[in-house]
C-alpha cells in the first residue's frame, strides 16, 4: 500500500477516519489539499455517487469534510474505549446532514420515473452531509461494536473485521511488518 494514498475498502466512515494515519511527525492528513481530496473522491466514486462528480474540490471544500472526519473519529474512539460518544460530535454530524439534506427528486428518464437523492450547496457541504449520514448509520449499526484499531504499534487505522481474529488494518502492510519485526527479535544475536 502506498503510504501517501488513503486506504480504502472499509465502511465509508472508517475510510474517512483512516485518512489521518500516523507518520514520522504525528498524524498525516491525506485529505489536506483539494488535489488529495479529489483523489480520495475518485477512489470512493462508487460509494459517493453523484457527489463525487462535478467540479474539482477547492480549499473551501476541505473544512466541512475535515469537520465530519474529526467528529466521526471522536465518536468512534469513544465507543472503542467503552465510553459514550461526545454529544458535540453527534450533534455536529446531525448539523452536517441538515446543511445539505438529500431530497429525492422524481424525474422521467425516458422509460420510468426515477428518484435519485440530490443535495444542493457547495461541494464540501454536500460531501460533509453524505459522509455524516454514513457515519450516523455506522454509529447506529450494532456492527460498530466490532470496529477495531490496528494492533501494529505505529498504526491508528480503524477497521471492521470480517473475521473475528483479524488484528491489523492490512495484513500486507501492518501484519507483515509486525511479523517481520517479531521474527527479527526472536532470531537476532544477543
Amino acid at each position: 500500500m502506498d503510504a501517501s494514498a488513503p486506504p480504502t475498502g472499509e465502511p465509508l466512515p472508517l475510510d474517512l477516519v483512516n485518512t489521518r494515519p500516523l507518520s514520522g511527525t504525528g498524524r498525516a492528513d491525506l485529505l489536506g489539499t483539494p488535489d488529495r481530496l479529489a483523489d480520495w473522491l475518485a477512489r470512493q466514486k462508487g460509494r459517493l455517487g453523484a457527489e463525487a462528480d462535478g467540479p474539482a474540490p477547492t480549499e473551501a471544500d476541505l473544512a466541512p469534510v475535515h469537520a465530519v472526519r474529526d467528529h466521526t473519529e471522536a465518536a468512534l474512539r469513544a465507543l472503542l474505549d467503552g465510553r459514550r460518544p461526545p454529544e458535540s460530535a453527534l450533534r455536529s454530524l446531525a448539523d452536517a446532514q441538515r446543511a445539505a439534506p438529500a431530497v429525492r427528486v422524481p424525474v422521467w428518464d425516458g422509460t420510468a420515473v426515477t428518484a435519485p437523492p440530490r443535495r444542493t450547496g457547495p461541494l464540501g457541504t454536500r460531501l460533509a452531509a453524505l459522509l455524516a449520514e454514513a457515519a450516523a448509520a455506522l454509529l447506529a449499526d450494532p456492527a460498530v461494536a466490532r470496529v477495531k484499531e490496528c494492533e501494529a504499534d505505529d498504526c491508528v487505522l480503524l477497521f471492521l473485521p470480517a473475521h473475528p481474529r483479524r488484528r491489523w488494518c492490512s495484513p500486507a502492510r501492518c501484519g507483515n511488518r509486525t511479523r517481520v519485526a517479531r521474527h527479527y527479535r526472536r532470531h537476532r544475536s544477543p
